[in-house]
Formats: C-alpha cells, sequence, structure tokens
C-alpha cells in the first residue's frame, strides 16, 4: 500500500505528508535518540511502515542529502544517514515550538520588526519576508511586521545566525488604545486559512484519539506498536506546519471557538498515548538491523 494511500487506523482517510516530509520527522523524533543515526535499512523498513515504498524513501533521502539536511555517516559498520550538522540548531528549535508552544497573553507586549535591503540584495529580502512569515509574524503595513514577545529570542537568534541581523530594527510595544486590536489581527494574519487547517486537523485525528484511546494502555503487542509508529509519525508530521504558522496570539483576542486550542489538546492527548508505541517499534526495528 502507498503512502498517499493509507489512512489512520480509526480515523477518515487523512491527506498523507510527502514523502520527504516523513523522513524528516522520523530523523528529528527518533535518530536523535539513537546517537544521531540511523542505518538506511531501519530507515527503509520504518518508512515502509507508514506505507512508502523502498524507491520512494531512497528518493527522498537523495533529495534531502543534496539540500544538506541528511549526510552520509557509518553507524555499526553499515551505510546511514544523520542530521547534518547545520540543521541541528534548527531542530532543537523546532522541538521548542512543536511540544511546548506558547500562547500570548492580551497583557503581553508586541514585537515589532522593520527592515532595509538595497535593491541590488533583492534575493536577501525574499529570504527575510519567507522567514518572518515561517516565525508567525504578520504584515502590518509594508514595511512593518509584527508577532507576540514571546517571538523575540527565536527571531533574533535566527536572523544573527544567517548574518541578517545588520538589516532589521526590532522594538517591544504595547497596544494603548486606537481600533479594537481584535479587528485587526484579521488583516495582520490569515486566521481565516489557519482557522481551516485546524478544523481539517481535528476532523482527520479526532477519531483517531478515540481508536487509541481504547488500546496504547491496555494491550501491547509488536503489531500495534507498529501502527502506533505509523500514526504517530503521520500525525508529527502533519503537526510541525501550526507552529510556524500560528504566531500563537493571545486566546482573549481570537474568534470565539477558536479551533486551534482543540486542536492543540488533541495533538498533546495524541502524542502522550503513541510516542511510547513508537519508540518501542523504532528500538525494535534497530535491533533487528544488527
Amino acid at each position: 500500500m502507498t503512502a498517499q494511500a493509507k489512512p489512520h487506523v480509526g480515523a477518515v482517510e487523512v491527506s498523507m505528508p510527502r514523502h520527504h516530509q516523513l523522513i524528516v520527522s522520523l530523523f528529528g523524533m527518533h535518530a536523535r535518540q539513537h546517537d544521531g543515526a540511523l542505518q538506511v535499512a531501519a530507515i527503509i523498513s520504518l518508512m515502509q511502515d507508514v506505507g512508502v515504498e523502498p524507491a520512494g524513501t531512497r528518493s527522498s533521502i537523495s533529495r534531502l542529502k543534496k539540500r544538506g539536511i541528511i549526510e552520509s555517516v557509518q553507524v555499526r559498520g553499515r551505510n546511514g544517514y544523520s542530521l547534518s550538522e547545520s540543521v541541528l540548531t534548527t531542530f532543537a528549535e523546532g522541538d521548542e515550538r512543536i511540544f511546548h508552544p506558547r500562547r500570548a497573553t492580551a497583557e503581553d507586549r508586541w514585537l515589532l520588526a522593520t527592515f532595509t535591503v538595497p535593491e541590488t540584495q533583492r534575493n536577501i529580502r525574499h529570504k527575510i519576508r519567507s522567514a518572518l512569515v515561517r516565525m508567525g509574524f504578520g504584515s502590518v503595513v509594508p514595511g512593518l511586521w509584527i508577532a507576540p514577545e514571546h517571538a523575540k529570542d527565536p527571531a533574533l537568534g535566527y536572523f544573527t545566525r544567517h548574518g541578517l541581523d545588520k538589516y532589521f530594527e526590532f522594538f517591544l510595544a504595547e497596544h494603548i488604545g486606537g481600533v479594537q486590536l481584535r479587528e485587526n489581527l484579521n488583516s495582520w494574519w490569515d486566521l481565516g486559512t489557519l482557522e481551516a487547517m485546524y478544523s481539517e486537523f481535528l476532523e482527520e485525528n479526532q477519531g483517531l484519539l478515540e481508536f487509541w484511546k481504547e488500546r496504547a494502555n491496555t494491550q501491547q503487542s509488536a503489531e500495534l506498536d507498529a501502527q502506533g509508529f505509523a500514526d504517530h509519525l503521520i500525525l508529527l508530521t502533519q503537526w510541525r506546519r501550526f507552529p510556524y504558522s500560528d504566531p500563537g496570539l493571545p486566546a482573549e483576542l481570537l474568534p470565539e471557538g477558536w479551533n486551534a486550542l482543540k486542536a492543540e489538546a488533541l495533538f498533546k492527548d495524541l502524542h502522550t498515548l503513541l510516542s511510547p508505541l513508537a519508540s518501542r517499534h523504532v528500538q525494535r526495528v534497530i535491533s533487528e538491523q544488527r
């Protein structure tokens, strides 16, 4: 069965992540628990558990290597791959955003950013804008970007590491009056699209929670661990995009019934249930390759 056709057990059929996205999640979640590297045979076996054929896995590995995300290493005398040094910091920051998301309060300050890039460096301008969006900044007016205060350290760290801080001025500010702040949020961020993404996540995974509540803590088998691994890897890959799309705006300023809060709780519950099964399965597969 191919990855495109594989549904979650106990849930509606889901939109499957791409092969390379699943492999990135595999390395981010599991390789770092095993000296940072996995044998090729283990990668192929684990990806088959998610419905990805060996040819698709090898092709995706090749592309990730060309992009500098993974690199070739020897793992117990056999060919394998590890995350490259250049992405380890990014993955560590990703852990914080994925597993410990921060949501601002109405009393928190706002981080404002403005940057100036010479016309001769338009590629730099595009890189900066893409990074701002990825870190959850919204656009107030052309040239002025805004995010909750908790984005300060990740933003300053990223732009400093990449030599882009010299183009910026950053400010911390308070909202002291004017038009209701809630009314402006939807023009600064695309909250409609974000809400639709959360709704889709809830629809696809609510049944999964019910399925695993009945089994994860009461049944144990290698087969169940394998399914738990597959569902967990898909879930994690689906969820990884949200911390980079959702700025963590104050709940008090969001529309009533905002789905992000329900989705965050669902992800946390599923991750808690499935991560032990996934870890057992990965350990079993790695042991079989020795």
